[in-house]
This record gives C-alpha cells, structure tokens and sequence, in this order.
C-alpha cells in the first residue's frame, strides 16, 4: 500500500505545473459546493394566514357547498329571493365563506327590493376590488373578495344616501355573524359598530 501512495505520489509530481492545480482544485470545490448546499435554509413553511387564498379547486369543491363553488369560483348567480340573507334583519357582520374575511355589516344593508343582500358600503376599505364585467352583452362592474378573489356580485350606483351605491351581493359567498357571536368568533373588534347604535327605551 506503501509504494502504492508513493507512486500515485510521484505520478502526480510528474505532472506539468499547469495541470496540477485543477487536479487539486476539483476536490476542494465538490467539497465547497456540498457544504453550500448543506447551509442553506430548508423552505419555509406556507404562512397559515394565506393557505384559505391559495386553495386549489379540488379544495375548495370540498370546502364549499355545490352552489357556493359555483358562485364564487365560476361567478354565477343564485336565484333572487330564494337565497339566505336577503331578508336577513338579524344584527351581525358578514365575511368571505371562502377566508373568512370582514365584508359587510348589518348596519349598512338596506332592503333593494332585489331578491339579494344590499349594502350602501363594504365593511372596510381595502376588503373588495372592482373588475369590469362585459358578460352577457352589457358593461357592469363586477365585486371580488381581495382575499380569496371570490366572486361575489355587482355595484350599482342605485343605493341610498350617504354613498348612492348598491353592493349586490350572493348569499353563497358570505357567512353571516351574529352580533353575539362575534367574539366567540374572532371579530370582537367590530361590537363597538352596533354599540353606537341606539338601544330601545326601557319600559317604566
């Protein structure tokens, strides 16, 4: 083994000085690369908060209702007057059924006469996007959930004072929060909109 060492050893002195440094080198670099790729950061886990935004059809098919999937991810329409919050009177906030984001709010639904949900104003700045809709031969413009991106319904610029706006909207794209639920829920920060809201006089 001895005079095997020696001979590699003495072949490789033998060696022209321009070959000898790549010979060398090319260990010494596999190495440098290996240890590269040992020190870098395995990928970060997907932010918990955004998982709802980035599911895929066949997550939300299980996720969702026949009729909501259809409403908010292929934009149809569900049937006027036979949907669940048109004539909901009940105190509370609605969100996105996909993430559960604030949308709208009882105090500022009105009844439109429609057969949908209307609102004179979102719940907050920020929560919808507006989209041109060119769909079945007129010009209208179509509401989204920021969000999700689900699809939710049309502005018109019909509604009641203070804005002159109607947010017509499906019920299969929301989920409703009673006012007495909202903290059991998570949306504690919205009790003080029906706060400030008038309470009824006490019998004497």
């Amino acid at each position: 083994m001895e005079n095997w060492a020696l001979s590699i050893r003495f072949d490789f002195m033998k060696l022209p000085r321009s070959l000898r440094f790549p010979l060398f080198a090319l260990p010494l670099s596999a190495a440098m690369t290996l240890g590269c790729l040992a020190a870098d950061p395995a990928p970060a886990a997907p932010d918990k908060a955004k998982e709802t935004t980035t599911m895929n059809k066949e997550e939300l098919r299980k996720k969702l209702t026949e009729e909501q999937y259809r409403v908010t991810c292929e934009a149809a329409t569900e049937p006027a007057f036979r949907n669940a919050y048109w004539n909901n009177h009940e105190p509370g906030i609605y969100v996105d059924v996909i993430s559960g984001e604030p949308l709208f709010a009882s105090v500022h639904k009105f009844d439109s006469g429609t057969g949908w949900p209307s609102f004179f104003e979102p719940l907050k700045k920020g929560s919808i996007t507006e989209k041109k809709d060119s769909s079945f031969g007129m010009t209208r413009t179509e509401v989204v959930a920021a969000k999700s991106g689900a699809h939710l319904g049309h502005l018109f610029d019909d509604g009641p004072k203070p804005t002159g706006m109607r947010y017509c909207i499906n019920s299969a794209s929301l989920r409703f929060i009673p006012v007495a639920k909202l903290k059991e829920s998570g949306y504690g920060d919205y009790l003080s909109l029906f706060e400030k809201q008038e309470k009824p006089a006490e019998k004497k």
